[in-house]
C-alpha cells in the first residue's frame, strides 16, 4: 500500500474556517516497479546487521572506542599512535610496522624464560581463544579479523606489554644493547602510545597472560599487574612509591582506564561524593522554580585573584584533590608536558565515550580551562607553583586547556567539583570581598604602595593630633578666664 495526498488540507481555527485534504491509501498494485524496488532495498537494509557498529556498542562491556571526530579535529596527533599499534584499530599501518619486529622478539624472550615451567605458546593461545567473544564485545566497531588473526594479535600485543613491564620493573633481564632502552625517545613514545584510547586491548587479556607467564613462573615477591603498570608509567609522572602502593589491586577496563583510575579518590570516597552530588542536584532542582539559579562555571584565575581569592599549592596525592575554604583555593601541583597532555586528552575522550565511569578528568580539565582563560592566567598559576610547565609558552598552556574542554559534554551539577564551583562563585559575587580585595591591591600590593599608604596614614594622624592641640589650646583659655 502507499499514501497519496489528493486535496488541500489545513485547519484554520483562527478564522473559523476548516479545509480538509483527502488522503487516499494506495494499493501495492498502483505503485510502479521502481517504487517496489526501492522499498525492497530499504527493507533489506533494515534487516542487515551493521558493518561497522558493534552490536554491543553502548553496553558496559564496550570500552574501547574510536575518538569522536569533533575531538580529533582539534588535536589529531594526541589520539593517533606514533610508533606502535596495540589492538585492531591501527593494526598493520605501514608507519607502525617497525615495532612489530620488536613485539616478536619480546614474545620470544618471554617464552624462553617460562618454558622451564611447562608453559608454552599453545597455553597462551588457548587461554585467550576462550575469551574471543568477550574481546570482540569490548570494541565499539566490528573487528574484521578472523578468529585466529584476532587471537594471534592479542597474544602478541599482550605479551609484548607484559615483557616490557617486567623489564622496566626488573623482573626480567634485558640486553644492554636493546634499542628500545638505548634510545630514550623510543620509550617515551611507547609510554604515550600505550595510553591512547584507540590503542588498547582489554585488561582481562593482560591479566590472563600475566597470570600464566609471570605469576606462574614461580618467582617470589612478584608485584601485581596494576603495580607493574603504574610503576612503568611512573617514569613520566613520578608519584611517590607509597602512593602507588595504594593501588596494588586496582583494576580497569584497559591500561588507559587503570592509569586514569589511579588518580581518582578511593571508591568509597567517590561513591560518597557522587551520592552527595545527587542529593544536592535533587535539592537544587526542586527549588529551581523559586530561585531560578543554576550552577555556573567560575571566572579566570586573575579575576578571582582580584576578587580576593588566594591561590595556594595543595598537598593532595592527586592533582584532582582541589579544595576551597575561607577564600583560599588549594590546587595540587600539575606538571604539564607532552606525556601528561596526551594522557589528559585521551582520558577525557574515554570519559566522553564510556558512560559507566565518572567524569573526574573532564571535570578537572573544565576547571583548569576556566582558570586559564588567557596566557596571563597560565603565567599566574606558574608563578604560584601550581603548574610546572614543560609544555611550552604560557600561550600554549592556555590554548591547550581551552581546547581540552572544547566540544565536551559536561554536567557541572553532577561533577565532583560542583560544591567548589558553587562556593567560589558565591565568594566572587560578594561585594564586600571585592571591595576589600580592591583596597588591598591598591594599597598593599607592593612594598612601595604599602609604604606610601603608611606614610599617608602617619601624616593623617599627625595632622589630627595637631588639629586637636590647636583646638584644645583655644578652648582651654575660654574655660579658665583670668
Amino acid at each position: 500500500m502507499g499514501v497519496e495526498m489528493v486535496g488541500p488540507c489545513c485547519s484554520n481555527q483562527v478564522n473559523g474556517e476548516n479545509s480538509h485534504q483527502v488522503v487516499r491509501v494506495m494499493e501495492a498494485a498502483d505503485m510502479d516497479e521502481t517504487s517496489h524496488q526501492v522499498i525492497r532495498t530499504m527493507e533489506a537494509k533494515i534487516n542487515q546487521p551493521p558493518k561497522l557498529l558493534n552490536k554491543y556498542a553502548g553496553n558496559k562491556s564496550c570500552c574501547i572506542f574510536r575518538v569522536p571526530e569533533s575531538l580529533v579535529q582539534i588535536n589529531e596527533k594526541a589520539y593517533q599512535p606514533h610508533i606502535i599499534s596495540i589492538g585492531p584499530y591501527h593494526h598493520g599501518k605501514e608507519q607502525l610496522k617497525m615495532m612489530q619486529e620488536h613485539k616478536w622478539r619480546f614474545l620470544g624472550s618471554l617464552l624462553h624464560r617460562i618454558r622451564q615451567h611447562n608453559i608454552g605458546l599453545f597455553n597462551l593461545f588457548q587461554a585467550i581463544k576462550q575469551m574471543e567473544d568477550s574481546i570482540r564485545e569490548c570494541y565499539s566497531e566490528t573487528i574484521g579479523m578472523d578468529s585466529h588473526g584476532l587471537i594471534e594479535m592479542m597474544v602478541l600485543d599482550g605479551c609484548f606489554i607484559i615483557e616490557l613491564f617486567c623489564i622496566v620493573g626488573r623482573l626480567a633481564e634485558t640486553n644492554l644493547d636493546d634499542p628500545i632502552f638505548n634510545m630514550q625517545w623510543i620509550l617515551s613514545f611507547l609510554m604515550r602510545d600505550l595510553l591512547r584510547l584507540e590503542n588498547q586491548i582489554p585488561f582481562f587479556v593482560l591479566r590472563t597472560l600475566f597470570e600464566l607467564t609471570v605469576l606462574g613462573s614461580g618467582q617470589e615477591h612478584i608485584p601485581s599487574l596494576a603495580r607493574l603498570t603504574l610503576g612503568f608509567f611512573n617514569y613520566m609522572v613520578q608519584r611517590p612509591i607509597e602512593v602507588l602502593e595504594k593501588h596494588n589491586y586496582l583494576t580497569g577496563r584497559h591500561l588507559l582506564d587503570l592509569f586514569r583510575m589511579s588518580f581518582l579518590p578511593p571508591s568509597s570516597e567517590e561513591a560518597s561524593r557522587n551520592s552527595t552530588s545527587i542529593e544536592e542536584t535533587s535539592r537544587k532542582s526542586s527549588s529551581t522554580e523559586e530561585t531560578s539559579t543554576f550552577l555556573q562555571l567560575i571566572p579566570s584565575a586573575r579575576k578571582l585573584h582580584l576578587a580576593g581569592i588566594q591561590f595556594k599549592l595543595g598537598k593532595g596525592d592527586s592533582f584532582l584533590d582541589v579544595r576551597f575554604s575561607n577564600g583560599v583555593l588549594q590546587i595540587p601541583l600539575l606538571t604539564i608536558d607532552d606525556f601528561t597532555s596526551s594522557a589528559f586528552l585521551n582520558c577525557v575522550a574515554f570519559e566522553q565515550c564510556y558512560n559507566h565511569r565518572s567524569n573526574h578528568i573532564t571535570t578537572y580539565a573544565t576547571f583548569m580551562g576556566c582558570l586559564i582563560n588567557t596566557p596571563s592566567d597560565a603565567g599566574f598559576l606558574c608563578d604560584h607553583k601550581i603548574i610546572e610547565n614543560y609544555f611550552g609558552t604560557d600561550e600554549e598552556i592556555s590554548r591547550f586547556f581551552n581546547n581540552v574542554g572544547k566540544d565536551v559534554a559536561f554536567d557541572i551539577e553532577k561533577s565532583y567539583l560542583s560544591k567548589l564551583f558553587e562556593d567560589v562563585n558565591e565568594y566572587y559575587r560578594n561585594d564586600w570581598h571585592v571591595r576589600w580585595a580592591g583596597f588591598k591591591h591598591t594599597y598593599f600590593d607592593t612594598p612601595w604602595s604599602f609604604m606610601s599608604a603608611l606614610a599617608a596614614l602617619i601624616l593623617l594622624i599627625f595632622t589630627m593630633i595637631q588639629a586637636f592641640f590647636a583646638i584644645y589650646a583655644y578652648i582651654r583659655p575660654l574655660n579658665n578666664p583670668k
